[in-house]
């Protein structure tokens, strides 16, 4: 279904890895948490790297926007169709 609402308004529909670490990594500076270190139950976080505070779900779509549009630079295909 988005495939072809993609298709019908001209934009480009791009899959992310579902295991891509979007809550985990910090949107300034690219610290990567393991998974002890940032149950789901935490739900703020400072980055030991640049002390940058983060919340969870504002971080993780802040890291899916960027590898989002870095991926739809990398691809050479125009159209949803050969992106996703």
């Amino acid at each position: 279904m988005l495939t072809y609402k993609a298709d019908w308004y001209g934009k480009a529909l791009v899959k992310i890895d579902r295991w891509y670490p979007s809550s985990k990594t910090c949107s300034n500076c690219d610290h990567l948490l393991n998974k002890a270190e940032l149950p789901l139950s935490v739900r703020t976080w400072d980055c030991p790297s640049c002390l940058q505070q983060n919340d969870r779900d504002i971080n993780a779509s802040i890291n899916i926007l960027h590898q989002g549009l870095l991926l739809a630079k990398q691809s050479k295909t125009v159209g949803a169709t050969g992106l996703a």
